[in-house]
């Protein structure tokens, strides 16, 4: 049986599914896994040992229209000598999350290499970024201001949002936030499907058969 062919990317409808692959990017022990675990797991507490290359999370969501999409949450080391390992993870996803930690300011320095790792890889009309200031429970630490944070979202074209994993402030409107913006480039065909590209897939959805009902024998005359 031949697969079903993939709609355009205006044809967003409840027929098919959808899965969208989202990376997050940033320093070690910034909290892009603590992140991670309070979206996915609905949990919060020290992570049992760092990220060692790349993990893999997922969630199903509803879009509004009855839209279906799975999300592939990847959670990468923030060490130099992961990013070999991490760099191949770059191509295939349509969403970065770029966090840096709110009370460390090298974390929030080194945003703008990771972003430019990623457009020297990255096709960049492919991708949509998100910049989280995370840690934002911290206030007395905080060694970046909001205000800074969003004059570097404003250079670099993308929006900019504080969360706390510990306190749980804005986790989940900050992946609602990437997914609503991934959904509406593929609506406004901002966003292409191509095949050999992961970051938006579709998976048509499948009909469910109701059981035919069996057919009566009449009975046969005796007479």
């Amino acid at each position: 049986m031949e697969p079903a062919p993939s709609p355009p990317a205006c044809n967003l409808n409840g027929n098919w599914h959808y899965q969208f692959r989202i990376i997050l990017l940033g320093d070690s022990t910034v909290g892009k896994s603590s992140l991670l675990r309070r979206y996915t797991e609905r949990c919060f507490g020290p992570a049992p040992c760092p990220t060692v290359g790349v993990e893999f999370y997922s969630k199903m969501i509803e879009l509004p229209p009855g839209i279906k999409v799975k999300l592939q949450l990847w959670d990468t080391a923030g060490q130099e000598r992961f990013r070999c390992i991490t760099r191949s993870f770059y191509r295939n996803a349509v969403g970065v999350l770029l966090v840096f930690d709110m009370t460390n300011r090298n974390s929030f320095e080194h945003i703008l290499e990771w972003y430019h790792e990623v457009a020297s890889i990255q096709i960049m009309e492919k991708v949509i970024f998100l910049l989280i200031g995370h840690k934002c429970d911290l206030k007395s630490d905080c060694k970046v201001s909001t205000e800074e944070a969003e004059g570097l979202a404003a250079y670099l074209g993308m929006d900019f949002i504080e969360t706390s994993a510990k306190s749980n402030i804005n986790v989940d409107l900050a992946f609602e936030i990437m997914v609503n913006s991934v959904y509406e480039a593929l609506k406004n065909k901002e966003i292409a499907l191509e095949e050999g590209w992961d970051g938006v897939k579709v998976i048509h959805k499948k009909k469910t058969c109701k059981p035919q009902k069996k057919r009566k024998t009449p009975e046969q005359c005796l007479c």
